[in-house]
């Protein structure tokens, strides 16, 4: 596609969604009955770039009342001029927290629509290193009885999947029993923990002992993920086997820097509904190449499937139960896993994504 002017950003719009869970749901720190989407689009030159973020339906206010007015009348294919003047305006609102993740839904539409407009698949225009993205099966909750933990998780790896994550930290004297039964309905299958930050540094430290027992490989935030030299404590005492994790709560590259910087984990998660988009993901990684650093990505599987296949340091995508389950609710051309792992439609411009806004009408918010 031949484009002789610059093609500028019209209307920008969000919209929220309420969507019910399928059972109530629980980690080590809280419990929650149904999850929030927000999704940004933005049109320009007769097409709509689609991005979206999972948070408080107040981002949607944020991007319609504070980001909108700065985006509009942006060229399209600057995109990085958009982030800046995005950055720019909510200086004195506070970057992190739902602001980060207003400005996410709108840069992963910026790239989409970007895509678009030049009749790409994503990933094609950020160039791919990889054909597809593993992924591991994400659920485990706290309030699932163990017959439940047994037939989700093993019924991921019945269907391929490598690995498989719990959640822990609600009750640490039962947590054990727990990834014992998980072991057992799992086979050779890697297994994953995740405490959310219930527990304290030396609390995670003597259930690390115990999970390896389970050939536990992996022990996401066993502290809280503000508490950097404690997360340095545990990864440094833990298991040789068991690498320590977080990230996910990085809604910038300050943020991943300082992590990386105090030694706090063995592979720094990333999130582009959180830290700034895909603009804050392509810098996450950069900052991996330079220390050598192992990068898995949160939630989002749909949203982040593009940008994954060209992100450097990747070693997996998290196949969370709820997002997988919203994504293809509300989403034509969600993806699924074969064999394991997760590829675009190289048919379908930008991400490949198309709300289908009738069947979903009724969870607006």
């Amino acid at each position: 596609m031949t484009i002789s002017c610059p093609v500028r950003i019209g209307e920008v719009r969000a919209s929220a969604y309420t969507i019910p869970t399928d059972g109530e749901e629980g980690d080590g720190t809280y419990t929650w009955n149904s999850t929030t989407i927000v999704i940004a689009e933005v049109e320009a030159g007769g097409q709509s770039g689609l991005g979206y973020t999972y948070s408080d339906r107040s981002a949607a206010l944020i991007i319609r009342d504070v980001l909108a007015p700065v985006v509009s009348g942006c060229g399209a294919f600057a995109i990085s001029r958009a982030h800046r003047r995005m950055l720019w305006r909510v200086r004195n609102l506070g970057r992190a927290g739902v602001v980060a993740n207003a400005i996410s839904a709108v840069d992963t539409a910026l790239w989409d629509l970007k895509a678009k407009l030049l009749s790409k698949p994503l990933c094609l225009l950020l160039g791919p290193i990889r054909d597809g993205v593993p992924v591991y099966g994400s659920g485990g909750f706290t309030t699932y009885s163990l017959e439940q933990l047994q037939e989700q998780l093993g019924g991921w790896v019945g269907r391929g999947l490598r690995w498989v994550k719990m959640k822990i930290g609600a009750d640490s004297q039962h947590d054990v029993k727990r990834v014992k039964a998980v072991r057992a309905a799992i086979g050779d299958a890697g297994l994953f923990v995740d405490a959310n930050g219930a527990y304290s540094r030396k609390q995670a430290l003597a259930l690390a002992d115990h999970f390896a027992e389970a050939q536990v490989e992996w022990f996401e935030e066993p502290v809280s993920s503000d508490d950097l030299a404690g997360l340095r404590f545990v990864r440094e005492r833990a298991p040789v086997c068991m690498d320590v994790a977080a990230g996910e709560y990085g809604y910038d590259a300050f943020y991943f820097r300082r992590m990386l910087d105090a030694e706090a984990v063995d592979v720094l998660q990333a999130d582009a509904t959180r830290c700034l988009g895909f603009t804050g993901l392509l810098l996450a990684d950069a900052l991996c190449i330079a220390r050598g650093m192992p990068l898995s990505l949160h939630c989002a599987p749909a949203l982040h499937l593009h940008v994954a296949l060209c992100l450097r340091q990747l070693r997996h995508q998290e196949w969370f139960h709820d997002h997988v389950r919203i994504e293809h609710m509300i989403f034509d051309g969600a993806p699924s896993p074969c064999e394991g792992a997760i590829a675009p439609d190289l048919q379908r411009s930008g991400l490949g994504l198309e709300l289908k806004t009738a069947d979903i009408a009724k969870y607006m918010t």
